[in-house]
């Protein structure tokens, strides 16, 4: 197994481990806030935005951001609507089989296969939102979000 298909399915095996049973208003409040303050800590400044079937119930953006990182979450979570996985799983692939955006017939504009948007996954439902983050490169905008969900997730 090369490195790149080790890395698809660590990134696949994160979809199919960080997923809820039920996801209300608070679960997104909460993650959304842990996610911020996890970034708080490294000293970092991401915006992050959470949505489920199409409302928005978090969004906040940390000093240090501005309205082009509104527009990166747009197109990372238009990737996972699209393909229902997240952009970084998309990147990886697109990077690995020399494909992007542009050659799935996508306009540039309105997705972008970047790390930073994961799929809000409801078990035995499927993707129902995105998880997104912008501010950091995409791996580690999608590494602030998985690691908050393995530690809200591991405690239920």
């Amino acid at each position: 197994m090369t490195n790149i298909q080790a890395e698809l399915e660590r990134l696949l095996t994160q979809e199919q481990n960080l997923q809820f049973t039920t996801f209300t208003n608070e679960t997104a409040f909460e993650i959304g806030t842990r996610i911020i303050q996890k970034a708080q800590q490294e000293q970092k400044a991401i915006a992050v935005t959470i949505v489920r079937n199409g409302e928005l119930l978090f969004h906040t953006k940390m000093n240090g951001t501005t309205a082009d990182n509104d527009l990166w979450i747009k197109r990372k979570q238009g990737v996972v609507h699209h393909f229902g996985h997240s952009s970084y799983y998309m990147h990886v692939k697109f990077k690995a089989e020399g494909g992007s955006v542009e050659g799935a017939c996508l306009d540039p504009k309105q997705y972008a296969a970047e790390g930073g948007s994961f799929p809000l996954l409801i078990k035995n439902v499927g993707v129902v939102g995105t998880i997104s983050a912008s501010g950091l490169p995409g791996d580690q905008d999608h590494q602030m979000i998985v690691s908050v969900l393995e530690e809200y997730l591991g405690a239920q």
